[in-house]
């Protein structure tokens, strides 16, 4: 999903309550108070590799270090590059002033809910973008469910909002800059690009 789309997903659920819930969210994801500190992991089946990647984006076109995630990967096979090549193990090491941000659409597994717990024990903060799991919500510090019958807003979408807007100001800032921006093409008419 390109930028544009995204611009137009907000447009449409402007009115939902979901572009603030996940600007919220975002915003949370900058906690992490290092570069690498901001783990990124899904269950054994589906990895995040796409949300990892999207945050790598916006890591650097913000200029937001501490967004630069590291997935985090059940099995990473032998030989992987070394951005894919970080285990599960690495969750033990989590500690205070890291974010584990756990992706599960579908129920996340006990070994999961385990090594979150775990983290969360010493001193991680944890986030979860998921399908409505109790479970998973009860160890989290900030959750988003996104159930599935909720038809326009996707998961695949949650996670494309949740990234751009981890990238962007405040969101007092944003609708500042909006508001100043709507004022000025009052004044002067629609600005014209080649």
């Amino acid at each position: 999903m390109d930028a544009a789309s995204v611009a137009f997903l907000r447009e449409v659920l402007s009115t939902t309550g979901w572009i603030e819930r996940t600007r919220d969210f975002g915003l949370s994801l900058r906690s992490t108070r290092t570069p690498g500190g901001l783990l990124v992991v899904g269950t054994p089946d589906e990895e995040p590799w796409h949300l990892a990647a999207h945050l790598g984006d916006e890591a650097r076109v913000s200029g937001l270090a501490q967004l630069a995630p590291t997935l985090v990967r059940w099995s990473p096979p032998p030989g992987a590059p070394p951005h894919l090549a970080v285990g599960i193990d690495r969750i033990e090491a989590a500690r205070r002033g890291e974010t584990l941000f756990v992706v599960s659409e579908r129920k996340a597994p006990v070994p999961l809910l385990e090594r979150v717990d775990d983290a969360r024990r010493t001193g991680a903060t944890i986030l979860a973008l998921d399908g409505g799991d109790p479970e998973l919500e009860g160890l989290a510090h900030d959750a988003l469910a996104v159930p599935p019958e909720d038809g326009l807003f996707t998961f695949d979408a949650a996670q494309h909002l949740v990234s751009m807007a981890a990238g962007e100001g405040s969101p007092s800032r944003t609708r500042l800059l909006d508001r100043l921006a709507r004022l000025a093409e009052r004044i002067t008419g629609p600005r014209v690009t080649d």
